[in-house]
């Protein structure tokens, strides 16, 4: 093996010790060393032989992030995966895997919450109904399941309000 190649191929593990990279990621930060892009495949293919780059892994764990700590919906995880470079058939399985495992609706009961600053916090006129659709659908949440979601809220908000007065 040349010397440049093993220089890429150290700086590929460095980079991964910090911070598990798609092969795309790997690359591009490569080329910024300006690395050749001979000596990038070939660095990067000793780097997926030696399985410290692993699509799939950074996929499945990229999802798991997005969903559990950030709250986004299916439709924002594909599009993140897709956007590091995975490739579209990974991304799908990684996401269909962890959505698999998941509630949605208890996600997207959960970053609505978020969003109203609150389990109990009202959604309080049409403008923020429609403000907290846009918000949830560019998260990645179905239309359909967001509006039922916020439909469910306001008629609970509707029901307590009632009960207050009465």
């Amino acid at each position: 093996m040349s010397d440049p190649v093993r220089s890429a191929y150290a700086a590929g593990l460095a980079m991964l010790a910090r911070r598990e990279l798609s092969g795309a990621q790997v690359r591009e930060r490569l080329a910024r060393k300006e690395f050749d892009p001979g000596t990038i495949d070939e660095a990067v293919a000793r780097l997926r032989e030696a399985r410290a780059i692993d699509d799939r892994r950074v996929a499945l764990s990229l999802a798991r992030t997005e969903t559990a700590v950030r709250t986004r919906g299916r439709g924002y995880v594909l599009r993140r995966l897709q956007s590091i470079g995975i490739d579209a058939e990974v991304a799908r399985a990684a996401v269909d895997e962890v959505f698999g495992a998941l509630d949605e609706p208890a996600l997207l009961e959960r970053a609505l919450a978020r969003r109203l600053r609150g389990p109990n916090a009202k959604i309080q006129d049409q403008a923020q109904f429609r403000r907290l659709l846009n918000q949830l659908v560019r998260q990645g949440f179905q239309p359909s399941a967001v509006i039922a979601a916020l439909k469910a809220r306001s008629r609970r908000d509707a029901v307590a309000d009632e009960d207050a007065e009465g």
